[in-house]
């Protein structure tokens, strides 16, 4: 099984990937990684990615994705996965992708955003990026607010993965 963490910028996908690997005892990869230099220098500078900057990222997550499965691992992977077309790109047909959809409100974005340093991301890219989400429905994700400690939000995940 693979899940892919998945929200916009300040939701806590590191954090939440990090702590949902421990629990379910696999390795995380964090889908910032498979970022361009040009990407990361683009958000940076507070330039939103567009599609064509987005299709080789997600390409290379998805070869990631298709390692670990030829390997039989279950691994956490984040990814902000804003759009459907998006997730279609990393679950590929593939029934053993899951996506975790973290939602949180403008407020709490925001302030986690306000707080974070050392990150590439413009946290004036949030607007954007709250722009282009289409929020995924229960067909294609668990959801979970993150007005919760990390902690609680993990269990909500893992509550909602033993249900299914």
């Amino acid at each position: 099984m693979i899940f892919i963490v998945m929200g916009v910028s300040g939701a806590g996908k590191t954090r939440i990937g990090e702590l949902l690997a421990e629990r379910l005892s696999c390795s995380f990869t964090d889908g910032d990684a498979f970022h361009s230099e040009a990407n990361k220098e683009k958000m940076h500078r507070g330039i939103p990615l567009t599609d064509d900057d987005r299709w080789p990222w997600l390409k290379a997550i998805r070869a990631a994705i298709e390692v670990k499965e030829r390997a039989g691992e279950t691994a956490v992977f984040t990814c902000s996965s804003l759009k459907r077309s998006y997730r279609d790109v990393l679950r590929d047909s593939d029934e053993d992708v899951r996506f975790v959809y973290l939602n949180g409100t403008l407020d709490v974005l925001k302030a986690r955003l306000g707080a974070r340093s050392g990150h590439f991301f413009d946290p004036s890219l949030l607007q954007s990026q709250l722009d282009t989400l289409e929020v995924p429905g229960p067909d294609e994700a668990i959801e979970v607010s993150i007005d919760q400690t990390p902690e609680q939000i993990v269990d909500s995940v893992v509550a909602q993965i033993q249900r299914r």
